[in-house]
């Protein structure tokens, strides 16, 4: 590393150790540190860089450095003659933030497009154990439903499909590091423990990241293992529920060098316990949505003499619900008359093996990922009036069916780039991937001694990929930037539990495998009329393969989306205040969507053409030291615009607000804060608040689906007192104990006929504690 000022070289030593380092006073930004080179921990490295320049590094935590002024020894009196006091210059800007998600380290400031980044230091260990609910409740342009944790679709930029879960791909690229999370499952709502960082880039993403990315891209950054450090952290939290029962939560960190400098393992434990809040008037039982998780994760790096490096990662969790989340909105919106619990359950798998070398700016990123999934769900039906013959028509007043579905679903990927990193975000990126996904939906209706399998299906789907993406600056503050990727796709697919050649009958064609080949092209600009100012402008595009799908109990085949989106924007960001407006404009072909039947059993087809237009404004303001205040909104107006045979007899004649997209609310606005302070020489007073408005949206496209909900307020509050050792935190959410609708759906079969609703969970304070060692 180069002789520099301080706050070039800690960026640079953080991108290549892994460590978070900072300094509180803004006057140490502009001191020149000395050239480091060799092989060394961070710790050593800011001691040489720091040496004789009157400040000192200080390790607070795990991987996490302050730079201060060093203490200066007592001084002998001396007579000096007085001087006049020059005045104080301009205070330095604050450190550039660097994207990592864009697979090349650009800095903040020079990326053409909306991009959100929250600190993973700032993430509380309360927002940990919410896990996807956290982003969601900080970044504006993120949605989410509401079946439950496990049982998820997010969504971005109101890139919404649908409210149910089938074979379809998401429309949001789930990445945690650098392997792929999900392809066609729920979002698996990993806990936010121990991450450095959550990236959320607005889509599409299809130049970097291809089928699937058509909203956007959330990438978690966990902590990797520190070479030279032992240390961990404790910590555990019991919560009351008002209306409800009490939960409880906990875990413990654990990083351990086995060889200096060279080899380190980090462990992460957790596991919790969210009580109940939903009463069941018919089976008489109370608080029956209780959720219990557990999981873990797993960490090896190996640094050797050659500078590679290489990390072996393994993350496991699973969540299991007794029951469903949904209530009536009639009594107090927290109790529902049910005939049978529909529990559910998620287990999740990840294995990563990822092997780097730097070259100066050039970056060689391999990696290998394994991914496993198991969703089991169970949803109150109808029953039929032939158990064995689930296209008849239900007979509602006849003893209520059972409807389980299974999900198994298994991904290979390999990837292996080339990067790049120039000054002002220039540079290039290109790579080659491979991915194999394959996912199993078996269906089952159970009806008093009766249990009757249904038809499911398989859908394979194997790609391969050539993508490139590279910026230029043919004027001073002016960069353009290029990107493609060549995807070739071949999908296939089968009955299960059916016999074939019934299965079929509608659709022969669809067992037959095929290939589709897709050509994504992207190119952006950004300009910077000063080094606070960006202002951009991007054109991207990104698709979904299509596959195989069961209509009642016949399989038939749904073809490829696309969408194609121009936005432009500008970011501003200097000491105090940080501002981002973006505004977009996606066109959406073939739109692929997982919809019910009008005998409530889940289905996938194109529903048509559509068109999403998006606004979204967001700004952090420090207005004095230790508190900064946040606000956003966000404005969506979503709608198909030509409908499929499928829909244009449901859509004739009715109004807009059954056409809309699904799930993505017309207008989404947070105001937050976050206050801190010391009280006395070692403690400090953490303060952390937010208030965030949901506007209305649809459960899905349709008279049945056109189902209004959102219009709530969440809040929440958390104060917490100690230092970067221990501490004791006091967190309340949902102050006003709202109601609000934040999901029309409990059981598909049932959207019809009763008013489902999914409220908020009841008025919750959690009591809890942390210690680092």
């Amino acid at each position: 590393m180069p002789a520099a000022r301080l706050d070039e070289a800690v960026r640079a030593l953080g991108r290549q150790t892994g460590s978070s380092i900072g300094f509180r006073n803004g006057g140490l930004a502009s001191i020149r540190v000395r050239a480091v080179r060799g092989k060394m921990s961070a710790g050593e490295a800011l001691k040489r860089m720091l040496s004789g320049t009157g400040a000192r590094a200080r390790r607070v935590a795990a991987d996490t450095w302050l730079v201060e002024h060093a203490p200066r020894p007592p001084a002998r009196p001396r007579v000096r003659k007085a001087r006049r006091e020059l005045p104080p210059g301009p205070s330095p800007p604050e450190p550039e933030i660097v994207i990592t998600a864009t697979k090349r380290d650009i800095p903040l400031g020079s990326y053409p497009g909306g991009v959100q980044v929250l600190d993973g230091d700032q993430l509380t260990l309360a927002d940990g154990a919410r896990g996807s609910d956290a982003i969601g409740a900080r970044v504006a342009s993120v949605a989410s439903t509401h079946l439950g944790p496990g049982r998820n679709k997010l969504f971005i930029r109101g890139i919404a499909d649908s409210s149910f879960v089938g074979p379809t791909q998401a429309t949001v690229g789930q990445y945690w590091g650098n392997s792929r999370i999900t392809y066609s499952a729920p979002d698996p709502s990993l806990r936010l423990y121990d991450v450095r960082s959550v990236e959320v880039l607005e889509g599409p993403q299809g130049t970097l990241y291809g089928a699937g990315s058509l909203g956007g891209v959330v990438r978690v950054v966990p902590h990797a293992p520190e070479l030279d450090a032992l240390g961990g952290r404790l910590w555990g939290g019991v919560q009351a529920v008002q209306h409800g029962e009490p939960g409880a939560d906990g875990g413990t960190i654990l990083n351990v060098p086995l060889v200096q400098d060279r080899l380190a393992l980090r462990a992460l434990l957790f596991g919790s316990v969210d009580g109940g809040y939903i009463d069941d008037r018919r089976r008489d039982r109370d608080d029956i949505n209780r959720v219990r998780t557990v999981g873990g994760r797993i960490g090896l790096r190996y640094r050797s003499g050659n500078d590679w490096t290489i990390d072996l990662n393994a993350v496991g969790q699973r969540i299991d619900g007794d029951d469903s989340q949904y209530a009536d909105r009639d009594g107090d919106g927290l109790s529902r008359s049910s005939a049978v619990a529909q529990p559910y359950r998620n287990d999740y798998w990840l294995a990563e093996l990822v092997a780097t070398k730097s070259w100066g700016s050039l970056e060689l990123t391999s990696s290998l990922g394994y991914t496993r999934q198991y969703v089991s769900e169970t949803f109150e039906g109808a029953a039929l009036a032939d158990p064995a013959r689930p296209e008849e028509e239900p007979v509602f007043d006849a003893p209520t069916a059972a409807f389980t579905q299974t999900n198994r679903i298994e991904m290979f990927t390999i990837e292996t780039r080339l990067a790049r990193r120039g000054p002002n975000g220039t540079g290039w990126v290109a790579g080659v991937s491979l991915l194999s996904n394959r996912a199993r939906v078996n269906r089952n209706m159970e009806l008093a001694i009766f249990e009757a399998p249904l038809t499911g299906v398989t859908n394979k789907v194997e790609e391969a990929t050539l993508y490139g993406e590279g910026t230029i600056q043919p004027l001073d503050r002016f960069t353009v930037t290029f990107g493609g990727r060549l995807t070739g796709a071949r999908l296939s697919g089968d009955s299960e539990d059916a016999i074939v050649a019934i299965a079929f009958r509608n659709d022969p064609g669809a067992r037959a495998s095929r290939t589709e080949t897709r050509l994504l092209p992207s190119v952006a600009a950004a300009y910077r009329p000063t080094d606070r100012l960006t202002l951009f402008a991007r054109y991207q595009q990104g698709f979904r393969p299509g596959g195989i799908a069961v209509r009642r109990d016949f399989i038939q085949r749904f073809e490829g989306d696309r969408v194609a989106t121009t936005e432009a924007g500008a970011r501003y960001r200097d000491r105090t205040l940080d501002v981002s407006l973006t505004a977009a404009w996606t066109q959406w072909r073939n739109i692929q969507a997982d919809l019910i039947d009008g005998f409530g059993f889940p289905m996938t087809a194109n529903v048509g053409d559509g068109r999403v237009l998006s606004v979204g404004l967001a700004a952090q303001w420090r207005p004095i030291q230790g508190l900064a205040l946040d606000a956003a909104v966000y404005l969506n107006d979503s709608k198909v615009t030509q409908a499929s045979g499928l829909l244009l007899s449901t859509l004739e004649g009715t109004g807009d607000e059954l056409n809309r997209l699904p799930n993505v609310a017309d207008a989404s606005v947070r105001f937050g804060f976050r206050y801190s302070s010391p009280l006395n020489g070692r403690d400090t007073l953490q303060l952390d608040g937010f208030a965030r408005y949901v506007g209305q949206s649809t459960l899905g496209i349709g008279p049945i689906l056109g189902q209004l909900q959102g219009d709530y307020l969440d809040t929440g509050l958390e104060l917490r007192i100690g230092d970067a050792v221990r501490g004791i935190s006091l967190s309340i959410t949902n102050l006003l104990d709202s109601r609000g609708n934040r999901f029309a759906l409990g059981s598909p079969f049932l959207v019809r006929d009763r008013n489902q609703i999914t409220p908020l969970q009841p008025r919750s304070l959690r009591l809890g504690f942390d210690f680092a060692f």
